[in-house]
């Protein structure tokens, strides 16, 4: 995230004024956050109308957070709301792990863009699916919550050598995946 990204980002006082009822603070809320929530708990999940309900449900036990510590981000608590309710919801599902099934970028893409992206998100979320659950759980709370290794390690309840270790084998055994594939050269 750049520093103009993280400027733009709705703060606390927004979240403050969306949990008193703000019409206006809660759609900027869910409107800026919504589609990183999204990802989180698909990549999570796994399915798709799983991940919406874990996003609804994330922004409605929103409303409840008594935020003790202003030093994180309403990127990092909402982030951390969502991924552990996706996590609820694939131990309560114990589904087989499906692929990415509505993920929209552009809103007018070629039937060629769209068969090519769609192949790459899939591609992709199988790579993560294949890693171990600890690697998984790094990495989805690190590039899509856009959590610290701090934050990681808070969440996870480990050292944050750990956190960066797991993190770095992820990408690793992803890369080496997506290249065997033939994703990336």
């Amino acid at each position: 995230m750049t520093r103009a990204d993280a400027q733009s980002e709705p703060g606390w006082e927004i979240f403050a004024r969306a949990q008193n009822g703000e019409e206006v603070a809660w759609r900027a809320l869910m409107s800026h956050y919504r589609p990183r929530l999204l990802a989180i708990a698909t990549l999570v999940t796994g399915n798709g109308t799983v991940a919406e309900d874990v996003v609804q449900e994330t922004f409605s036990r929103s409303l409840a957070v008594r935020v003790r510590n202003y030093n994180g981000t309403v990127r990092g608590l909402l982030g951390t709301i969502a991924y552990r309710l996706a996590v609820k919801a694939t131990q309560r599902s114990r589904r087989e792990i499906g692929p990415l099934d509505d993920q929209v970028a552009d809103p007018n893409p070629s039937a060629l863009d769209t068969l090519i992206d769609n192949e790459r998100d899939r591609a992709v979320t199988h790579a993560i699916h294949a890693l171990p659950a600890d690697q998984r759980e790094a990495m989805v709370l690190r590039f899509y919550a856009g959590h610290s290794y701090e934050e990681i390690a808070a969440v996870l309840d480990i050292p944050v050598g750990t956190a960066k270790s797991r993190v770095f084998y992820a990408v690793k055994a992803c890369r080496e995946l997506l290249k065997s594939k033939g994703v990336l050269e």
